[in-house]
């Protein structure tokens, strides 16, 4: 799971629900506040088991255990994952003590779901751990699970969960063709294709983001078999000049 979302609302919480895992991203559900408590403390350990990045987002009313005090037991408890905090009341003396009781960020109720989502990536970024799998890369993007997304010359591009893990299939296969079937099984778990154009949409998702970070390096369709990725091999130091002619080899 990417995101705890604990929220008594239904509406609210389908309306959350239904945007973040359309933006690629694991949503897990917890109603009441003291169920909320027990499972943001394993969400929490899981972020730290796992080195990812992972957002709680907490309303403030909740039955059983409210909001506030639930971020302030959460903290006294040693956690350190990011929480979101959502309120139908904006009066400031309540961002202050939501902040002061260990908030990273506040929403009031009714919010856009881009802000939310902006929010959540930038929490995401705060809250990266550092690295334990070292960065793959590509031409001259670096794709970074810790981020998680894409990074190059100091540019940083946030990539959704099925973003990232089409990425990273992608670039793993070093220029090989990765088949529909392929995708549709490791990055939407689905064993056969849902009829839909939903790899398309994504790989259409990718290469805007990808060509705003390095030119040089594509998505390519092979018809009736896939997708590949294209770019030039990045230098690392030590590595030979085989070609006899002062330039990479192809």
């Amino acid at each position: 799971m990417d995101i705890l979302l604990i929220e008594d609302d239904a509406r609210v919480a389908d309306f959350v629900m239904r945007g973040l895992q359309a933006e690629g991203y694991g949503v897990q559900w917890v109603r009441t506040g003291r169920a909320g408590l027990a499972a943001a403390e394993t969400f929490s350990r899981g972020c730290v088991s796992q080195q990812s990045a992972g957002v709680v987002i907490l309303d403030v009313l909740l039955p059983e255990l409210d909001g506030l005090t639930l971020c302030q037991m959460l903290r006294q408890r040693g956690h350190h994952v990011p929480v979101l905090m959502l309120s139908a009341m904006g009066e400031s003396h309540e961002r202050v003590d939501g902040l002061r009781r260990g908030a990273d960020d506040y929403l009031t109720k009714p919010f856009d779901f881009d802000e939310l989502l902006a929010r959540i990536e930038a929490l995401m970024r705060r809250g990266r751990t550092p690295a334990t799998v070292k960065p793959t890369s590509i031409g001259t993007i670096t794709v970074d699970r810790q981020l998680p997304g894409l990074r190059s010359a100091g540019i940083e591009t946030i990539l959704s969960a099925r973003e990232m893990a089409l990425m990273e299939l992608l670039v793993a296969a070093n220029g090989a063709t990765v088949s529909r079937e392929r995708i549709l099984s490791r990055v939407w778990q689905a064993d056969r294709d849902p009829l839909t154009n939903i790899v398309d949409v994504y790989v259409s998702r990718l290469r805007r983001k990808i060509v705003r970070l390095d030119p040089d390096v594509a998505i390519k369709a092979v018809r009736g078999l896939g997708y590949r990725i294209t770019g030039p091999r990045p230098h690392r130091a030590g590595d030979l000049d085989t070609s006899g002619g002062g330039v990479d080899a192809p």
